[in-house]
């Protein structure tokens, strides 16, 4: 990408196999590839300028760098309750995982349904969604199914927007095994600038007991977390 950037007008790929000292064959594959993902863009006369989508790139480095900010605190976190750490963002209309910190005794849950598809089922999503205005909560439930994950989970609209109502006023929003059966989560809000999200942490689901007791944590750690995204911005 820095050699198609030094040809504002486009270069031709042998050009730049010759500027970067690759073979022809591993240039045209690298270009396909970057042009696929919107970082290069190809003109009509074969050349090769930068594409859209390059800007999407720093964006992400310097979510990279905030994360890279907190991802101390997240570690104090899991090491001091025992369980792997979370973070999510609402971006773009979707529950989306920003960092999970886990470790051997601290082990992550299977995700084995995305968090865009499980937000009713998670007490990050739910903690999202009951952070949310009524247009973009209901603007999210209109787009997403409210899949049977478990037997735990909450299936209809209605009794997942009074379990949101009824914990408004509680800093902290859990799931018991409505994710993953022997998987128990708590999640309280962050915020980076106006970006809403949750931090959470997971346990085996024997050990809700700790879950209660884990709410001061959380939300001490939250407060710190969106204080140090916040000056990142």
């Amino acid at each position: 990408m820095e050699a198609v950037g030094a040809h504002e007008s486009g270069a031709p790929a042998k050009q730049l196999a010759r500027e970067t000292g690759l073979a022809l064959a591993t240039t045209y594959h690298l270009l396909r590839t970057m042009v696929h993902d919107g970082y290069v863009r190809k003109l009509d006369d074969g050349t090769f300028v930068l594409g859209e989508k390059l800007g999407a790139l720093h964006g992400g480095s310097r979510d990279q760098a905030a994360l890279s900010r907190i991802r101390p605190t997240l570690t104090e976190l899991r090491d001091g309750l025992s369980a792997a750490a979370y973070l999510t963002f609402y971006e773009d209309g979707e529950i989306r995982v920003a960092e999970i910190v886990d470790g051997p005794k601290a082990p992550r849950v299977d995700l084995w349904v995305g968090f865009e598809d499980a937000g009713h089922a998670t007490a990050l999503g739910k903690c999202v969604l009951r952070e949310l205005d009524g247009e973009a909560r209901a603007d999210y439930l209109s787009r997403h199914t409210l899949n049977d994950l478990t037997p735990r989970t909450i299936t209809h609209r209605a009794e997942l927007l009074r379990r949101l109502d009824a914990a408004f006023h509680g800093p902290a929003v859990t799931d018991v095994e409505e994710y993953a059966l022997g998987t128990a989560c708590i999640a309280v809000p962050v915020r980076q600038g106006d970006t809403i999200g949750a931090l959470g942490i997971s346990l085996r689901a024997d050990r809700t007991a700790g879950l209660a007791s884990a709410v001061t944590t959380l939300v001490t750690t939250a407060e710190r977390v969106s204080r140090r995204l916040s000056l990142t911005i």
